[in-house]
C-alpha cells in the first residue's frame, strides 16, 4: 500500500499569490489570510475611493473578500491576483451604490471636461495644532480629503496609479478602461489636486501668525485696563 505525503509548502509571507489561491482553493485558510494581508492596502484603498466612507468601506471589503474566496477555483493562474481581486472589489462597492436615488457614474464612461470646472470646494482644515506630528497629520488629512473631493471617474484612478503606484496596465486591466483613458484621467486628477492644494497653501500663508481670537482679545483688554488705571491716577 502506497502512501501520499502532502508536499505542498506551507503558507507563509513569501509564498507567491498563485501558491496561496491553491492552498487556500484546497481548504487552508492560513493561506487565505495571507492573501488578504497582502492585499488589505490595496482593495482598501481602491473601495474607499468609491464610496468615501470608512466603515461602508470595510463593509464592502468583506463582503468582496467572501466573492474573492468563493470564486477562487475560477482564477486563472495566468492572471494577476492583484487585479482580479480589485475588479471583484471595485464591482462590489459600486453594487453598494445602485439604490434608487443614487447617480452611479460607471469608471468605464467617456468624461467631457470641456469648460467644465471639476475643482469642487473644500472648507480649510479647522485643527491648528502647532506640533510637527500634529501638523504632518493635518497635511496627511488634508490631501486624502482633497482626493475624496475629486469627481468619481478621476479619484480611483489617482488612487490606483498614484497612491498604489499600479502600472498603467494594470490599472487598465483593473478598472476595464483604455490605457489612454488612465494616462489621462491621471494626468487630470494630479492637475485637480495641484490646484486645489495650491489653493490651501495661499489660504494657509495669508493667515500665518494671525493674531485674532483670544490672544487679540487678551492686549484689546489689557491696554483698555491699562487706559482705565491711567484716567484714574495719571502719571506724573
Amino acid at each position: 500500500m502506497n502512501t501520499q505525503l502532502n508536499t505542498s509548502p506551507a503558507p507563509s509571507d513569501v509564498s507567491s499569490d498563485v501558491d496561496l489561491v491553491n492552498l487556500a482553493t484546497a481548504g487552508n485558510d492560513t493561506a487565505f489570510a495571507l492573501i488578504m494581508r497582502r492585499h488589505n492596502r490595496l482593495l482598501f484603498r481602491t473601495v474607499r475611493s468609491i464610496l468615501r466612507n470608512d466603515d461602508d468601506t470595510q463593509d464592502a471589503l468583506q463582503e468582496a473578500y467572501l466573492r474573492a474566496w468563493r470564486a477562487l477555483p475560477s482564477f486563472r493562474s495566468d492572471a494577476k491576483l492583484s487585479t482580479w481581486l480589485v475588479r471583484i472589489a471595485v464591482n462590489e462597492a459600486l453594487g453598494r451604490l445602485r439604490y434608487p436615488g443614487a447617480q452611479v457614474v460607471p469608471l468605464n464612461a467617456p468624461v467631457n471636461t470641456d469648460g467644465e470646472n471639476l475643482e469642487p470646494t473644500m472648507p480649510a482644515n479647522p485643527d491648528e495644532e502647532p506640533e510637527s506630528n500634529a501638523m504632518r497629520s493635518q497635511i496627511r488629512q488634508q490631501i486624502e480629503a482633497r482626493i475624496d473631493t475629486l469627481p468619481d471617474q478621476y479619484r480611483t484612478v489617482f488612487m490606483l496609479r498614484g497612491v498604489e503606484e499600479l502600472s498603467v496596465e494594470e490599472v487598465s486591466t483593473a478598472l476595464d478602461i483604455p490605457e489612454a483613458t488612465v494616462r489621462s484621467r491621471f494626468f487630470r486628477a494630479r492637475g485637480i489636486l495641484r490646484e486645489g492644494l495650491s489653493r490651501d497653501i495661499d489660504m494657509a500663508v495669508a493667515d500665518a501668525f494671525s493674531f485674532a481670537g483670544p490672544r487679540c482679545d487678551k492686549i484689546v483688554v489689557g491696554v483698555l485696563a491699562t487706559i482705565a488705571k491711567e484716567r484714574i491716577s495719571p502719571r506724573s
